[in-house]
Order: structure tokens, then sequence, then C-alpha cells
């Protein structure tokens, strides 16, 4: 069986729901080790069906070829055990909203004071800066936002919802993506970088022609 390019690469996966866990299964379908880091009460897609028997597959779909540990970066020992981890980690991925990282002292600066060589990627609705970076992001908004939902439906109808989540699904494979791009760029220089993937970004991207 032939290794994975990314075979060595270690990823610790703070992020839950949709569009993080799908970047960091794709991380691991590429060979990085991936450890997802899931706070004491759970990833809320746990609960999502379709489900096999007890076990909802939607989970199992995002979060496969992963490991898995439960910290809670509020109790300080836990807090001590993934600044351990990130010691030995390459990459740091999260998609909580803008700002909640810096109250639990996970944040890029934090990371980056005890690994300089960690790669740090922040998936979220609008990007960590600007005007909208607090607003609140699911797909729906950005699909809307973006006018992607625009260009989609009848003919001189309504803006229609894309079937997917693309927003989620898209912003995914855009952070796989520049990932990949910063651990090349750290074999040069030695030195990590933060990587800010937008949702809104990612679905604007995809309109080449409208």
């Amino acid at each position: 069986m032939s290794k994975g390019v990314l075979e060595g690469v270690k990823v610790l996966d703070l992020s839950r729901v949709l569009a993080g866990p799908y970047c960091g299964a794709f991380l691991a379908d590429l060979g990085a080790d991936v450890v997802k880091v899931e706070a004491p009460n759970g990833d809320d897609a746990r609960h999502l069906g379709p489900f096999k028997g007890e076990e909802s597959v939607y989970f199992a779909e995002l979060n496969h070829g992963k490991r898995s540990v439960v910290l809670n970066f509020k109790d300080p020992k836990d807090h001590e055990r993934f600044m351990k981890l990130v010691e030995h980690a390459d990459v740091v991925l999260e998609n909580f909203r803008p700002g909640v990282t810096k109250r639990l002292g996970v944040d890029a600066e934090s990371v980056h004071k005890s690994n300089p060589r960690i790669i740090y990627a922040s998936i979220s609705g609008f990007g960590q800066e600007g005007p909208f970076r607090n607003r609140p992001a699911y797909d729906l908004i950005v699909q809307a936002m973006s006018g992607i939902m625009a260009a989609t439906g009848p003919e001189g109808g309504k803006p229609t919802r894309v079937g997917e989540s693309l927003g989620d699904v898209v912003s995914g494979i855009f952070a796989g993506w520049a990932i990949c791009a910063a651990l090349y760029e750290r074999e040069r220089t030695g030195v990590g970088r933060t990587v800010d993937v937008s949702m809104f970004n990612s679905l604007l991207a995809l309109q080449v022609t409208n």
C-alpha cells in the first residue's frame, strides 16, 4: 500500500460539524495523522442523522481516518495537555467563531508561542478580520450574501439555495489546499503561518462567470 503524501504530518483538529471536519478528513485521506480534539460534550455532528444503530453516519463520514481525544480548554490541566500536543504538531485546524479561541487561550498567537513552525488554520463565515467578522454565518446566509443563490433555480424565479452546504464544503477544500501550500512554504523557510479562510470569500471565488 502506497504512503500518503502527508505521512508524518500531525494535525490537531479542533473543528466541529462540517467545514473544519471536512478539511481534516481531506488531510487524513492524504496520509496526515489527524487527532480530533473534542470538548466533553462532543461534536454536535454526533447527534445529526442519518444513523446506523446509535452512531451518526454524518459524523463518521466527516471524521474518518482520525484519532480522538477529549479536552476541556477551560480546565488548566487540559489546556496544558493541549499545549504539549502543540509542541509536536504541524497543523492546528479550527472553525470557532472569531474571538472564541482567544478566550480559550488556543488562538494562533498562543499556539505560535509554543511552536513557531505550526500552521494555524481558521475557517469562519467572514474571516478573522473586517466588519462582518462577528456576524453569524450559516451556509444559507453566505449563499445568499455571496450571490450564488441568484444564479440558481428557474430563469426568472426567486433565488434558490444550492442543495449541498456548499459554503462549508468549498471552504473546507480551500483550507486544505492552503494548509498544504503553507506546509510546502515551511519546508523552505522553517516558519509556520496563519491561514484564514472564509465561507463567504470561498463562494465568491466559485463564481467566475456571474
